[in-house]
């Protein structure tokens, strides 16, 4: 049985919203909140083929159009050439959701590898201008549309040990006010959504290097006392890429179940 999309009151443009990272934890809950609001949806993967493959077949659920894109964010040809396939399949990419994120090491800033730094700061924040620097005169030629790039509850208050993580994601962010600033003359509106602790995606892996205190003690900093889930992420993205969200722009929104108060 498939969900029931009504295609005529959904609150999307014809074409697609480029989910990038859309197999991994989150990014499948993105795609799923989207696709559950009748967007039709282009996702990208690095190498995991099998998990892009397995969120194509949840979404035939909801009865509408996907696909699944291999793509090297460091290379900036590639990128362009994927998303010129995308833009022929669908006619038009009228949201880009970011949620890319590399595999990192959690440690303090004085033991980080150097060499694990540049191919983090490649991955998630050349990556990204890679992705907006192709797909920007589309969206500008098309009427305009949304940017969501999908950051950290750490960009306001820092955990100790995930510097890897919250550095690059800064610099998304920087380029999300830039953005929002700059094109939104355009129709072009640019936000940042800013999770806590997801149980889902890289956590899995989180849970494997370190303690059980730690991860108690991560619950215990959120004002719910809970971890967050990827669709209660999808959810909000799924807003700000909609017409419902048609006067937002330049914002940061936290998902992190109070852990930044």
């Amino acid at each position: 049985m498939r969900g029931s999309v009504n295609k005529a009151e959904t609150a999307f443009p014809n074409g697609a919203a480029l989910v990038v990272g859309g197999s991994g934890g989150i990014g499948r809950g993105i795609c799923q909140s989207l696709a559950r609001d009748g967007c039709s949806i282009a996702l990208t993967y690095y190498r995991n083929q099998l998990a892009a493959e397995r969120v194509i077949e949840d979404l035939k659920y909801y009865d509408v159009q996907s696909s699944a894109h291999a793509i090297n964010l460091t290379d900036r040809p590639a990128v362009k050439e994927t998303i010129d396939q995308i833009i022929e399949r669908y006619g038009r990419i009228h949201s880009i959701v970011y949620s890319a994120g590399a595999d990192i090491s959690m440690t303090y800033v004085a033991n980080v590898d150097p060499t694990e730094w540049d191919r983090t700061i490649d991955i998630e924040l050349n990556g990204f201008f890679n992705t907006i620097k192709t797909t920007l005169d589309h969206m500008r030629d098309k009427g305009g549309g949304s940017i969501v790039a999908v950051t950290s509850a750490g960009i306001r208050r820092h955990p100790p040990l995930d510097i890897l993580s919250v550095v690059p994601k800064a610099g998304v962010e920087a380029l999300i006010r830039g953005l929002a600033r700059e094109e939104g003359r355009s129709n072009i509106r640019a936000n940042s959504v800013a999770p806590g602790v997801i149980d889902d995606g890289l956590f899995d892996r989180l849970r494997l290097r370190v303690t059980l205190e730690v991860i108690k003690a991560m619950k215990q900093n959120t004002a719910l006392k809970r971890f967050g889930s990827a669709q209660e992420v999808g959810d909000l993205v799924s807003f700000l890429c909609s017409s419902r969200a048609t006067y937002i722009t330049g914002q940061h929104i936290s998902v992190d179940g109070g852990y930044s108060v």
